[in-house]
């Protein structure tokens, strides 16, 4: 038994370690969002500081109305859940299967070809994609963005519905097809209503991922009219200089959303997670 002495002296050190890891992850946010509060002259200052004295909104509304950004976000509210749609709806469909006939060799080898799908780096898919798209003709539109987000977010989406899906019990369809339903209805009515918290986890997820997303919006989108939101970033660093006020205040912009989104359902997406870890 650990002596109260040796408990009380290993609760400090976990709290202080806790306190050292929360300072590491909250420290970054912080000095983005104070770089993008600060004037110029501080920020460009020789020995900067980490309270400002002279606050200014000024590279907030430089950024939303002077440089565009109301039109990158409309862009990247679209791709995003244009996206997670997609995603959602064949990663339930996918997940359903993968749970319900997992002994048939196609779901086999659809699983296993998932697996490895998620191994590649998606750098080494952007040269075959961009011939892709633009054999299609799908470069320069949201298109190209839409079927890139929803392909590399497809597999670990359909991973997290199967194996929620692995625990609902097979004797809750079996008594809905004894009542005269048939697959659709069932889904509708009975297998989609109780997996709420995993739809809502898998969803952000695919959300989250589709909104931040920088390499292929970059290289697929060279127009002004279909870029999207973290590509725009760029637009603050010049050949010989980085608008470093715009900059911090364009990535705020660019956090705030999926921030708030993340705090308002994280009950949801914790317990969409943990669902499928026990089964029963």
């Amino acid at each position: 038994m650990i002596s109260k002495k040796k408990r009380f002296y290993i609760n400090i050190i976990s709290y202080l370690l806790l306190i050292l890891f929360a300072f590491i992850c909250v420290f970054p946010f912080y000095w983005m969002i104070l770089s993008a509060l600060k004037p110029d002259s501080e920020i460009r200052s020789a020995f900067p500081s980490l309270i400002t004295r002279m606050p200014t909104l000024k590279n907030f509304t430089k950024v939303l109305y002077t440089a565009g950004f109301l039109k990158y976000i409309k862009n990247s509210f679209l791709v995003s859940i244009i996206a997670c749609f997609v995603s959602m709806v064949i990663a339930v469909m996918a997940g359903y299967a993968f749970s319900r006939y997992y002994k048939e060799r196609m779901i086999k080898i659809s699983n296993f070809a998932m697996l490895v799908s998620q191994m590649i780096p998606g750098v080494l898919l952007l040269v075959p994609l961009y011939m892709i798209m633009r054999n299609f003709g799908f470069l320069e539109s949201y298109i190209s963005l839409i079927l890139s987000y929803t392909t590399f977010v497809i597999p670990l989406c359909t991973f997290m519905m199967s194996s929620f899906f692995d625990t609902v019990p097979i004797t809750l369809e079996e008594a809905a097809e004894i009542d005269g339903t048939n697959k659709f209805q069932m889904m509708v009515k009975i297998i989609l209503p109780i997996s709420i918290p995993s739809l809502v986890s898998t969803g952000l997820y695919a959300f989250i991922q589709a909104w931040n997303e920088f390499m292929f919006g970059y290289i697929f989108i060279s127009t002004d009219q279909y870029r999207t939101l973290t590509p725009a970033i760029m637009l603050f660093k010049g050949s010989n200089i980085i608008d470093w006020g715009g900059l911090m205040a364009a990535s705020v912009v660019a956090v705030l959303p999926v921030t708030c989104l993340f705090l308002f359902m994280q009950k949801y997406f914790l317990s969409g997670l943990m669902s499928g870890s026990v089964k029963g």
